[in-house]
């Protein structure tokens, strides 16, 4: 796991050890510029399996035009001339797009680094206004034109894209010409500070990026750093080289998307200082991996050690998923796992399971409460279905339970508009909210725009952990803290996955050699946020195999095995 810096940290990171532990702002610049320029060398080095084929230039006219004139024609044959030089001339290009800030000198620099590597022809072109150049860009531009390099002017605008090809001048068009060639783009326009849309030159210069294959300075620009939005126009990057530490956007949302390949390097900040700003605040962490895996389990335990799941759900049109939670609980190390569903699906639900133990509800409350209180956690939500009395169970065991409950579903929609109940329980409760169900719990409009600060405000206003769901899911505990997951794929995006997870998070929960309570606190965050991990990996684990279109959530429990058994201390 690493932790992971928002743009605030990360400012504060760099004021602190400028000025208060004097290193030269350039030094860091050239450190991470040189990064970028490794990066960039590695995926231009020509691969001589692959064949190449020689490009060309198309040159259209309206039907009825005119004939060009002699100056248009001598114009067309330049332009052509630069494209089809790749062909006598397969020396890799590099094209690097800078800003007016502290990012866009790291790309000048990267520029200058390519340059006096060698093997590959560069261009740096700034974008902007040059009057809003940092003092350290324009320090790095003079190294660069001591080297014999130039910072070009870029100045297309795309904003009218239905007249902005006419508009172009001869000299744009020859940008233009030679950035189709480039083998690689560097993208160095913004850093981890934008917080408004792209426009202008800016967006221009994206576009022309997108669909190339493009390394991304720290974030890719156009994306916000601490939340994954996409800013109008982003980068859509191969490789995207983050400094010190990996930033929350490129995990979360449309952020994962554009960052493609994340490597997160250091650039010369002192260790003992990134701990003193980052561990100031409730730790996030970026979950590439457990947070401590699983134990070997007691040689002299029983099943009763390893947690009694008491399970609500199902309902008539949902009878798959009660059982997909109980095999996930079972599959994820539950001790036993009693299945309450509701009488008229009972038979189904009674043939699917052979290891679970599923029962008809009782028609009163009482025997339901007493059954649910006999064991050590219960899950209440899957395919339970939406209707008065469902709520009013719901939110009767929310408020009578003394055990742990993990709320997943239905179980959620139930308490929307009763919040109230989740605030008096003074025992552990994990909610497991997809954005939708974020929605309709909190009122808050869709999309969630910085899902990780809504998820650990969340937490913290009710006393809970919350799991909210999507493309770099948020575990969020009571105490601010929070683990951002990496693992997953758009396969598991299937009704039965999310019932799964639940099964799975409610299982490590109960079992009582790793959930640990005393002086260090509680490791119900921990481990929920484990079971996500386990999730997603499962999932990778099913794409490998069956490919995201035919994977299924079944699937998903198969390969528990594979990733449990990955990382238990019994593996290694």
């Amino acid at each position: 796991m690493l932790p992971l810096a928002t743009a605030a940290q990360m400012k504060e990171l760099d004021r602190r050890a400028i000025q208060e532990r004097g290193i030269p702002s350039l030094e860091l610049m050239e450190h991470a510029a040189q990064a970028v320029a490794d990066t960039v060398w590695e995926l231009i080095q020509p691969d001589e399996s692959i064949c190449t084929s020689s490009i060309g230039v198309i040159v259209m006219h309206k039907k009825d035009a005119p004939p060009p004139t002699e100056e248009e024609r001598r114009q067309e044959k330049e332009i052509r001339a630069i494209v089809e030089s790749k062909n006598t001339d397969p020396t890799p290009r590099v094209a690097v797009f800078c800003g007016p800030g502290n990012n866009g000198g790291d790309g000048v620099a990267c520029a200058r680094l390519l340059m006096e590597r060698g093997g590959c022809h560069v261009r740096a072109f700034f974008v902007g206004d040059r009057a809003k150049m940092t003092p350290d860009e324009r320090a790095i531009e003079d190294r660069l034109t001591a080297a014999g390099g130039c910072l070009e002017d870029f100045s297309i605008d795309l904003t009218d894209r239905e007249t902005a090809e006419a508009t172009f001048t001869f000299e744009q068009q020859k940008i233009s010409a030679w950035l189709s060639t480039c083998d690689c783009m560097v993208d160095a326009l913004f850093g981890i500070g934008l917080t408004r849309p792209v426009t202008g030159p800016f967006e221009a210069a994206i576009r022309l990026m997108n669909g190339r294959t493009v390394v991304s300075c720290d974030i890719p620009s156009g994306v916000n750093a601490d939340t994954g939005e996409i800013l109008g126009e982003a980068v859509r990057a191969k490789v995207t080289v983050t400094f010190t530490r990996p930033k929350p956007g490129l995990y979360m949302g449309e952020g994962a998307v554009c960052a493609g390949e994340v490597r997160t390097v250091d650039i010369g900040i002192p260790y003992d200082l990134e701990f003193e700003v980052l561990r100031s605040a409730p730790r996030v962490e970026m979950l590439n991996c457990p947070n401590g895996g699983l134990p070997r389990r007691p040689r002299n335990a029983h099943k009763g050690d390893f947690g009694k799941l008491f399970i609500l759900a199902g309902s008539e049109g949902y009878t798959g998923a009660p059982v997909l939670a109980a095999k996930a609980a079972l599959r994820t190390g539950a001790g036993l796992v009693y299945l309450g569903v509701p009488r008229e699906i009972y038979p189904i639900a009674a043939v699917k399971c052979d290891e679970a133990m599923p029962f008809p509800l009782p028609q009163d409350y009482k025997t339901i409460l007493e059954r649910a209180q006999g064991c050590d956690i219960a899950l209440i939500g899957p395919g339970l279905g939406r209707s008065p009395e469902t709520e009013r169970l719901v939110l009767g065991l929310l408020a009578d339970l003394t055990i742990p409950i993990v709320l997943d579903a239905d179980g959620i929609n139930a308490l929307s508009g009763h919040i109230d109940e989740l605030d008096k329980r003074t025992a552990l409760t994990v909610l497991t909210p997809h954005e939708g169900e974020f929605a309709r719990l909190t009122g808050c409009p869709l999309p969630v725009g910085n899902r990780l600060a809504a998820a650990r405000d969340f937490a913290k206003a009710h006393g809970c952990i919350l799991v909210l769901k999507g493309q770099g899911t948020v575990t969020a505990a009571p105490d601010g803290s929070a683990w951002v997951n990496t693992t997953g794929n758009p396969g598991m995006a299937k009704g039965g996955s999310g019932d799964v997870l639940a099964g799975m998070i409610a299982a490590l929960l109960g079992q009582k050699h790793l959930r640990k309570e005393g002086r260090e606190g509680d490791s119900a965050a921990e481990l929920t946020a484990d079971a996500v991990f386990y999730h997603g990996a499962a999932g990778d684990v099913c794409a490998r195999k069956l490919g995201e279109y035919a994977m299924l959530p079944t699937d998903l429990i198969e390969a528990l095995s594979q990733v449990l058994r990955e990382w238990s201390e019994d593996e290694r």
